[in-house]
């Protein structure tokens, strides 16, 4: 579904993606890993429109997407969630999910003043697909709760939820694990698998929690210094060498993820 051939960004003299090349098979769920610096995040705003690459290709379904603006990729099914949630923190739960879908006759004043048959049919459409979500995600308890009140997971499942106001293809998730508690983390798994069997989504996703990496992903790509290291099952890439080199090389001595035991994920 997704192939990125030899993809170079570049800022100044840093080289924060540097040759990477990659595919995402259609009806996958697809993990990317490796140390800090390793170039996943830019790699994603490259793929999703937010960088135009210095060099490289990036095709979604055979189509060279290479530098079109997130919007267009948006209407073509490509769809980005964020480490840090974007609500609309004054609307609602249900208000944030209903302002997804595009083009919606309420959004112009002739249809307004027109047509209020139409804008009402509408509304009454999207409320109704924005409710199936609420209740797809078990979160009808914080429906009508304002956004910016939810806790950190209750956010993420809010931005996994305005991905299924539209006819997505293919969903990058940026470490939707951070600052989520152990129950709404599997909450949040439960979702995606869902999402990936009954509905067709393919994900990609950047995570440091190897248990939730390992539940869900397969395969399981690592990144260094802006490089495709390796990529396999899970428990290939965490005895890996080179990717145990990978982590102790970088300033901070890491290592490679392991599983966690509960607590904050």
């Amino acid at each position: 579904m997704i192939k990125v051939d030899d993809l170079h960004m570049h800022f100044g003299g840093i080289k924060a993606v540097d040759g990477a090349s990659i595919e995402i098979a259609k009806g996958s769920i697809t993990g990317l890993i490796g140390p800090n610096g390793a170039g996943k995040t830019t790699l994603f705003n490259v793929i999703a429109g937010h960088y135009k690459p210095t060099s490289g290709k990036v095709w979604l379904d055979g189509q060279d997407i290479t530098g079109l603006p997130p919007h267009e990729l948006f209407h073509m099914g490509l769809l980005r969630t964020f480490q840090i949630a974007h609500e609309f923190s004054t609307l609602t739960v249900r208000e944030n999910l209903m302002m997804v879908p595009p083009a919606q006759p309420g959004e112009t004043l002739v249809d307004v003043w027109l047509r209020p048959s139409k804008v009402r049919e509408r509304e009454a459409e999207v409320r109704r697909r924005a409710d199936e979500v609420i209740e797809f995600l078990e979160i009808s308890h914080v429906a009508d709760e304002l956004a910016g009140n939810l806790s950190g997971g209750q956010k993420k499942l809010l931005e996994l939820g305005r991905t299924m106001m539209v006819d997505a293809k293919i969903v990058f998730l940026d470490e939707v694990g951070a600052g989520v508690n152990r129950t709404l983390l599997n909450t949040l798994g439960d979702a995606i698998v869902r999402l990936n069997k009954e509905r067709g989504y393919t994900f990609c996703m950047i995570e440091h929690d190897m248990d939730f990496i390992g539940r869900l992903c397969d395969p399981v790509i690592v990144m260094a210094e802006g490089r495709v290291l390796i990529e396999g099952k899970v428990d290939e890439v965490k005895a890996n060498e080179q990717v145990i080199e990978a982590y102790l090389g970088t300033g901070l001595k890491q290592r490679p993820p392991k599983a966690k035991q509960g607590g904050v994920a």
